[in-house]
């Protein structure tokens, strides 16, 4: 267990290194844009960081493999606002967006756009053609590839707007 001494030594420093992986991850400013001076941690066992919390909300998760940073809606929806499109953005039709509000994976027939720069298994955003916020979730194909299957997932869609 981590002493209270011990967790309020480790609060700048953590939000200083989920900012960097976010600048990293997302593109520099998406730290400052994400994280506000006010988020609490959780830690591991071994005292790396597991979640990164705004009052009883989570953020984000730092994945205990690569590191990476795994999107919560909240934290979706203050990176969707700072990145400007399609940075980042897998845009579905109509047909789709009901589904993916209740946190259905994304279908590479239902994506009409995305960013090329995409690739697997980074974090994307689902949206409508009015780039509205739908879902937060992981690409399961490039960025391309996605507009060229007619099958399969394109995202894996982690949380929903509906689902949050």
């Amino acid at each position: 267990m981590i002493s209270s001494e011990e967790l309020t030594s480790l609060l700048p420093v953590s939000l200083q290194r989920v900012r960097r992986i976010a600048d990293f991850q997302f593109g520099r400013g998406a730290g400052e844009a994400m994280f506000p001076d006010e988020t609490t941690f959780s830690y591991s066992n071994t005292k790396r960081i597991r979640y990164a919390n705004l009052g009883k909300t989570r953020l984000v998760t730092v994945r205990a493999g690569d590191g990476r940073l795994t999107l919560g809606y909240p934290a979706a929806e203050r990176l969707h606002a700072f990145l400007a499109a399609p940075k980042n953005r897998v845009v579905v039709m109509e047909d789709a967006v009901p589904f993916i509000l209740d946190g259905k994976n994304a279908m590479a027939k239902h994506v009409i756009a995305s960013d090329p720069e995409i690739m697997a298994e980074d974090e994307v955003f689902v949206v409508d053609a009015d780039d509205n916020l739908l879902a937060t979730g992981m690409a399961i194909l490039a960025g391309t590839e996605m507009l060229g299957f007619s099958y399969g997932t394109a995202v894996k869609v982690r949380q929903g707007k509906n689902r949050q």
